[in-house]
């Protein structure tokens, strides 16, 4: 079942460079303007500080992963590599917006953000600190030549008056790009510990959530353009996605002022982000509200990707096929992340 895995994301990654070459073929003959809007679960991206508030222990020298300044500058440097090469096949420019999770805070990404990869890319930081455990939070990067932002906030999940849970908050941003406003909204839902159906109702709650701030931004706006991105611990199928969210997967399906989900296709022809127990998943998703599915006038969804390219996925063991990470239990294995990038692409013809 790890070759067949191996075998299927190899199939992937000729399908997602076909797809480059169509759009590329695409965008010459429209003259339109590209930008690509991503998502990136870092996957534990923690400073070597303990604090004490949060329980971030075993990213420590001390701690039980051996967490030393060499280990996370190396993971700092292994991220900015991949991020500076998302959507470049598209666009030379590279991404313009980019959505981060299991983040610990805004240092650890103004350190990602100053490496010689990123630095050209003049990325600017959106963060607050939230109420998780572990510390860890969303965030957004944005290209500050690019993007200018109006407006940002954290919004709290809280699950049936339970004053004990904690998760991510869920991070609003809105921008001006090229003249037109984009709403973003990065997620983390709550994990699947304890099992998948004992946890469901609290990202049941957090979907409802989301689709809260969904709707109040189509109420000032009825053609608001929105990006809903992270990652959901919930495949595109999964009833906190179709009924909660109210995501569709087919444009057929989509109504005004609806969310479409483009994941819902890739996940059905077997193409994910993670693998567990030698099945893929795709929980790190990029959604987009209707009128960027519609509208012509500006800027629109042209297609979804998964950034799967072979460097990222380990090469040999137990794990074989699977996104290459940092850590396997306490191993030090100096990948990059347990989940794969997530981007998606905006076009606006040129008269």
């Amino acid at each position: 079942m790890k070759y067949k895995s191996f075998l299927s994301l190899k199939s992937i990654f000729i399908l997602t460079t076909l797809v480059f070459i169509t759009i590329t073929n695409d965008i010459s003959a429209q003259k339109v303007r590209v930008a690509t809007i991503g998502f990136y679960n870092l996957e534990n991206l923690f400073d070597t500080i303990n604090q004490a508030d949060v329980n971030d222990d075993e990213f420590t020298p001390t701690g039980a992963n051996q967490y030393t300044p060499e280990r996370y500058l190396h993971k700092i440097s292994q991220l900015s590599d991949v991020i500076s090469q998302i959507g470049r096949d598209v666009d030379p420019k590279g991404l313009m917006l980019l959505g981060v999770s299991e983040i610990e805070n805004r240092s650890v990404l103004e350190d990602l953000v100053n490496t010689a990869k990123l630095k050209p890319m003049n990325l600017g930081i959106v963060h607050f600190d939230g109420p998780d455990r572990r510390g860890v939070d969303v965030g957004l990067l944005y290209r500050s030549d690019l993007f200018k932002v109006l407006n940002a906030r954290s919004v709290r999940l809280h699950v049936n008056e339970d004053t004990a849970f904690r998760t991510r908050d869920q991070l609003v941003v809105t921008g001006m790009f090229d003249n037109e406003t984009i709403h973003v909204i990065v997620n983390h839902w709550p994990s699947r510990s304890g099992g998948e159906e004992k946890s469901a109702p609290k990202r049941y709650a957090a979907a409802s959530l989301t689709r809260h701030i969904a709707d109040s931004l189509y109420k000032l706006n009825p053609e608001a353009k929105i990006i809903i991105m992270g990652d959901l611990n919930d495949d595109p199928v999964n009833l906190s996605v179709t009924e909660h969210l109210g995501a569709v997967g087919k444009t057929g399906k989509l109504e005004k002022q609806g969310l479409f989900n483009p994941m819902w296709k890739m996940y059905k022809e077997g193409i994910g982000s993670l693998a567990y127990r030698d099945t893929w998943n795709l929980f790190d998703q990029i959604i987009v509200s209707e009128p960027l599915v519609n509208d012509r006038s500006g800027y629109r969804f042209l297609r979804a990707h998964v950034f799967n390219r072979p460097f990222l996925l380990q090469k040999e063991g137990s794990f074989k096929g699977y996104p290459w990470r940092t850590y396997v239990g306490k191993d030090f294995k100096g990948g990059y992340s347990d989940h794969l990038p997530t981007y998606i692409i905006l076009v606006k013809e040129v008269k």
